[in-house]
């Protein structure tokens, strides 16, 4: 599994979950917010909104954390968030891409800047590495769902386009205008999945050896504790044994 899945398993092994919980948990609250300013309070009448409560109900967010994102996004007091995408190249030539919702677009573009900079990377146009990756819907189930064939099997049925399974899980993907109907296709069959979301999928893969992986994932892990960062995928593609080695330091 290419970039961010693999770096998810990384930042898990190396216990950093708990670090970031507190951030995600805000972090998802204002994608909810966001999306039910954009369109409709109830989650059943607005697609972005039903994936964004799905996404943060798998990641534990409580139920009151969620209803007071609804509720904040009908005040007159809500922020106005603008959503907007940076890319660059990290150290080795990786590509990167980073989503961020930001009530102030020159201080997130002037610190996203100097956290590239700082890290072995440099900031591009919009569009400079767009062309490596393709907007794509993911929907994740854990292993003991079934066998490869069975998800394989659910996955056609919903209208997927792949599927990747290994002893981790399964990854589904599917068109990005489709994520909606196939997740409830997938959940009616499978049940409810670890994560549906939309996400960008490298087309090409850049390789990192030992050191590039440490500096690349200095360069992520600082862009994603950025409370402005939404999200950020790197088109990374390293050995197992350079993955193995990175997690044992």
């Amino acid at each position: 599994m290419a970039g961010h899945s693999k770096w998810a398993n990384i930042q898990h092994r190396k216990g950093r979950q708990d670090k970031l919980r507190s951030k995600l948990f805000s972090k998802l609250a204002k994608e909810i917010t966001v999306a039910a300013k954009m369109g409709d309070p109830d989650p059943d009448k607005n697609p972005r909104l039903r994936l964004a409560v799905k996404e943060a109900k798998s990641n534990s967010v409580p139920k009151d954390v969620i209803d007071r994102a609804i509720k904040k996004s009908q005040g007159g007091d809500a922020e106005n968030y603008d959503e907007i995408r940076y890319e660059g190249y990290g150290p080795g030539g990786v590509a990167v891409i980073v989503e961020a919702m930001t009530d102030n677009r020159n201080r997130t573009a002037s610190t996203v800047r100097s956290t590239f900079s700082k890290n072995g990377g440099n900031l591009g146009e919009t569009g400079s590495v767009g062309f490596m990756f393709d907007r794509k819907g993911e929907v994740i189930y854990p292993a003991t769902v079934g066998d490869a064939d069975t998800v394989m099997m659910a996955a056609i049925e919903a209208g997927a386009e792949d599927v990747e399974s290994d002893e981790n899980g399964h990854i589904i993907i599917c068109a990005d205008t489709d994520l909606n109907e196939v997740s409830t296709a997938l959940e009616a069959e499978l049940g409810e999945s670890e994560s549906t979301k939309l996400i960008w999928k490298p087309n090409m893969t850049t390789e990192v050896d030992l050191d590039g992986l440490t500096k690349l994932m200095k360069l992520l892990d600082t862009l994603e504790e950025d409370d402005d960062v939404q999200r950020v995928t790197a088109n990374f593609e390293a050995p197992d044994e350079v993955m193995a080695a990175f997690a044992d330091e």
